[in-house]
């Protein structure tokens, strides 16, 4: 009697690639200028999405939306990981190199989501550790930008297209978390330091609005001057943070979303300098008291421990 194993394998060995899938990928593929190459090592470059379509490697989604989740699969049986216990959840391509069965896996989503507005962090959060959860259900490549993917339209490659069926991120969480492969809580900290993909936006925005906080005090009144000085950061940020930097019109978005925010809707701009200051000090005051509580603590229970041993 076969294993499911064993009806997968002979089912992937069956599947004929498709090199150009019927046009599905431009119905479900959204930039309209997107960044393409022909060989990732010699740049990429922003060209009209007709001229796109010819290159090997293409821009997965535009600057402000995401609706396609890639994930790189960096093993010679990256077809069968993509396809092997997950009826429910496959992808609707996988993009594979025939010279090493290396391949990128694509799944679709119902609706897109924005990548700038700051109501949409939690989303993008959310996106983020989806992503996380199916590379690791097939052992992806962890440094995977999301960036640029395979174009499955190209004749280098082998693309499998797997289905038509669009997923909410709901419905993927869920098979990630019935399988055991969706990501922690505490996910969303330890990427902090070395964030990748989606990651990116989200390590970005926490750091400029964090930043932008602070810097209010110098531009009461002078609202325009505090947008540059958040824009001018924003940008500083994201080439000290990231190896692979945000494209500059989308660092842009990030920084009008924060600025748009504290000047329209934080009480911080409208309550003023004197109550902002007010409220700074006793801030600090409190951080102080708490921080030489925690001293006095760590101080008693060093004698504790002390006396202990000589006892």
């Amino acid at each position: 009697m076969k294993t499911d194993r064993a009806r997968s394998c002979e089912k992937v060995s069956y599947m004929r690639p498709t090199t150009r899938p019927e046009g599905r990928f431009e119905q479900l593929w959204l930039p309209l200028w997107p960044l393409a190459s022909d060989d990732l090592r010699e740049g990429i470059y922003r060209t009209s999405r007709k001229n796109a379509l010819d290159k090997r490697y293409v821009e997965a989604n535009p600057d402000a939306l995401s609706n396609l989740l890639v994930v790189d699969i960096d093993q010679e049986d990256a077809l069968l990981r993509s396809l092997w216990d997950r009826e429910d959840w496959r992808p609707n391509a996988v993009v594979e190199n025939p010279l090493n069965g290396h391949a990128h896996a694509v799944w679709a989503l119902a609706e897109p989501f924005t990548r700038t507005e700051y109501a949409k962090r939690k989303p993008l959060a959310y996106a983020a550790a989806v992503t996380e959860g199916l590379r690791r259900s097939v052992d992806g490549d962890s440094g995977y930008s999301g960036l640029i993917t395979k174009n499955p339209e190209h004749t280098a490659w082998d693309s499998h297209w797997i289905t038509d069926k669009l997923y909410t991120l709901d419905e993927l969480r869920f098979w990630l978390e019935e399988t055991g492969f969706m990501p922690p809580a505490s996910w969303r900290k330890t990427r902090r330091f070395s964030p990748v993909g989606l990651g990116r936006n989200c390590a970005l925005f926490e750091s400029a609005r964090t930043w932008a906080y602070r810097e209010v005090r110098k531009h009461f009144g002078d609202a325009d001057g505090l947008g540059r000085a958040i824009q001018t950061t924003a940008q500083a940020l994201n080439q000290e943070l990231f190896d692979e930097p945000l494209p500059v019109a989308e660092v842009d978005c990030i920084a009008r979303s924060i600025h748009k925010w504290i000047i329209t809707k934080s009480r911080m701009w409208t309550d003023g300098a004197a109550v902002y200051d007010a409220t700074f000090t006793a801030m600090q005051s409190a951080r102080g008291k708490k921080g030489w509580q925690r001293s006095a603590e760590v101080r008693r229970e060093a004698g504790h421990t002390l006396w202990r041993n000589i006892g």
